[in-house]
């Protein structure tokens, strides 16, 4: 957390500027460990603007708000602050001493001050000290300007709204990470700082959680920028984005129009990099393929019919000669330009098998976990979304159906020679194996098997999930995200039926997210997905849903189908 006075850039207690509020950044760049993090970054955010910032992993995100925050120096470019700032990032510190109380107290500090100097003023002017008028008159103005009386107020209706702790006089140490995320989060909502700097601030909320954020920063007065993987987040709060990933032009990306701007955008961008970049390599080819014509004709068949003249020969032998040098001149000014544009995900096509149903679920329950008896019946192309509070049993039906977990009641039926296949929450245990190497020992077990035929196995870079550089990487060396990818790589290789997915969005771009969507709305493949995620809950809502609960009764019509 930090306050900014708006000339010296220090920290320190200051009035907001609201309407006079300013945070800008120009041709900003960011040099860490021999490689360029951020270049030609520029922002401005005024009151009531809210931007939400997008990336892959390592793409700099984070980085930006610090720069803006005034925690690190750009290398190149400026920054100017104008108001009140505050900063949430994603980790919180462990060893802490404080209690909830002293937290708050630390927010409220200007608030705090600023009753005291008031009550200090009001002393004075009943005592009909000098000066004690315009003393009084600022105190006042210093102390609404702040709101100072409902301060404490502010803090608590965020504190209930977030679900965080409110006894002030319980230890942070005691509390948890996401505990002390939201205790964090509700301080900064209530001290209504000019500027909220956020970095992922929907981890560890639940849904009432979400709503809460979500309402408060659309209400926020001030400016907002929020670093987010929540496409619901970004949809309902972001009036613009910036896009740090790869552009044509190899400069961040600005859209206006909030998610649903970036979205259309960022698409017709792609689209117009890959045609470009396809008709350079076009033409590239025609000129190569130019050149070496012109070269075998020069070599073999510039050779005349016997009786032809010496002169005759000369002549044609010239001219192919500077065809040659010509088609190479060609060659050497025509160059490819345009970056080569990212993989899109793509797809595999996945088997049906009309008329049979595929996986059949009759009164299954797991002690515990799933007490709820669930029927369910999936036959190709069904779709099936798993709802529910966490602690409802969505990932133990997912591993029953899986058959990684036996029920203790019930049965599981499976077609002969389905292939499923699970995508779980979260990644196996990195090993030190080639992601590349992974995959193909992977897709010759499924052919030894029996399980695939050669002509099934999908290439791991047909799939437009790793890079070459990436997949040839050690997989414990890949980032979360990456890791994550490979996961849903090695689900396709199997090419199966029936593909269940546990919160696929978990550590997914959301250019990959909302490619995958599209292709599961596609897939002939049935789907079986359980997720927490708001904007893929939008995405999936004509779906059939199924809501294990542990405590109403069984709802035992739930199926693919809605049965």
């Amino acid at each position: 957390m930090c306050l900014l006075n708006e000339e010296e850039n220090v920290t320190t207690l200051t009035l907001p500027a609201r309407d006079r509020a300013q945070l800008t950044c120009a041709g900003v760049r960011v040099d860490r460990g021999g490689r360029t993090v951020l270049h030609d970054v520029e922002m401005k955010v005024s009151p009531g603007a809210r931007w939400g910032v997008v990336g892959e992993n390592g793409r700099g995100k984070s980085t930006l708000l610090h720069v803006l925050a005034g925690l690190l120096p750009p290398d190149e470019g400026t920054v100017h602050r104008v108001g009140t700032l505050a900063l949430a990032e994603q980790e919180m510190p462990a060893g802490d001493e404080r209690t909830v109380g002293d937290f708050i107290d630390e927010f409220l500090a200007g608030a705090r001050a600023a009753l005291r100097d008031l009550d200090a003023a009001a002393k004075a002017l009943a005592a009909q000290r000098p000066g004690a008028e315009q003393a009084y008159a600022d105190a006042l103005e210093a102390a609404q300007a702040l709101d100072a009386w409902d301060a404490d107020r502010r803090v608590d209706v965020a504190l209930d709204g977030l679900g965080a702790v409110s006894d002030r006089a319980r230890p942070l140490a005691t509390l948890s990470v996401g505990q002390r995320y939201r205790i964090r989060l509700a301080c900064l909502l209530g001290a209504e700082y000019d500027f909220l700097l956020l970095d992922e601030p929907t981890n560890h909320l639940d849904l009432a959680g979400l709503e809460y954020l979500t309402a408060r920063l659309r209400a926020h007065a001030g400016g907002v920028v929020v670093v987010s993987h929540d496409r619901a987040l970004l949809a309902d709060v972001a009036t613009a984005i910036l896009d740090l990933d790869p552009t044509r032009d190899g400069l961040p990306g600005v859209y206006g129009g909030g998610y649903a701007g970036y979205r259309e955008g960022r698409e017709a961008e792609l689209t117009r990099w890959e045609e470009e970049y396809q008709q350079q390599q076009t033409e590239h080819v025609r000129l190569q393929h130019a050149l070496s014509e012109a070269q075998n004709r020069l070599s073999t068949g510039w050779r005349p019919d016997k009786g032809t003249g010496k002169h005759q020969r000369a002549t044609r032998a010239g001219a192919l000669v500077r065809s040659v040098h010509r088609r190479q001149e060609d060659l050497h000014r025509h160059k490819v330009t345009a970056p080569v544009p990212p993989r899109r995900f793509s797809m595999p096509g996945l088997p049906a098998r009309p008329g049979v149903v595929l996986l059949r679920t009759e009164e299954v329950t797991v002690e515990g976990r799933l007490p709820q008896a669930t029927n369910l019946s999936v036959t190709s192309g069904d779709r099936l979304a798993v709802t529910g509070p966490n602690g409802a049993g969505k990932s133990t039906l997912l591993s029953v159906l899986a058959g990684r977990l036996a029920p203790d009641t019930g049965r599981v039926h499976r077609a002969r020679g389905v292939r499923l296949r699970l995508l779980g929450q979260e990644s196996p245990r990195a090993t030190h194996r080639r992601a590349r190497d992974l995959y193909e020992t992977h897709t010759a077990r499924l052919v030894a098997a029996g399980v695939l035929q050669e002509g099934e196995v999908v290439g791991l870079g047909s799939l437009g999930l790793l890079t070459s550089r990436d997949a040839g990487k050690p997989v414990a060396e890949l980032s979360t995200g990456q890791q994550r990818r490979l996961d849903l790589a090695l689900a396709l290789a199997a090419r199966p039926h029936v593909l269940l997915l546990d919160e696929p969005t978990n550590h997914l771009s959301i250019a990959l997210v909302d490619e995958l969507t599209e292709a599961l709305h596609s897939t002939d493949a049935a789907v079986v997905l359980a997720t927490h995620d708001r904007q893929m809950r939008r995405d999936i809502a004509d779906w059939p849903h199924l809501a294990p609960a542990r405590h109403r009764p069984a709802d035992r019509g739930a199926g693919a189908r809605g049965r």
